[in-house]
């Protein structure tokens, strides 16, 4: 059985929603500038930490189990 889980209020839903809104105004520019490029390389670099987080908790949740 599962038990509910605290949230723990990670933001990964509007950091994705974030990177869509960047990529989709980049598209819209030419040529694109490096600092927005470094934007969207750091929301994707915590995206990606928090997602890795999310793992490591899924299974320790599994391994308790």
């Amino acid at each position: 059985m599962m038990r509910s889980l605290p949230d723990h209020g990670l933001p990964l839903v509007q950091l994705k929603e974030m990177r869509r809104d960047m990529v989709v105004a980049l598209q819209r520019q030419s040529p694109v500038a490096f600092e927005d490029l470094m934007r969207i390389a750091a929301v994707q670099a915590a995206i990606s930490a928090f997602e890795d987080v999310i793992s490591d908790l899924d299974a320790e949740v599994e391994a308790a189990a």
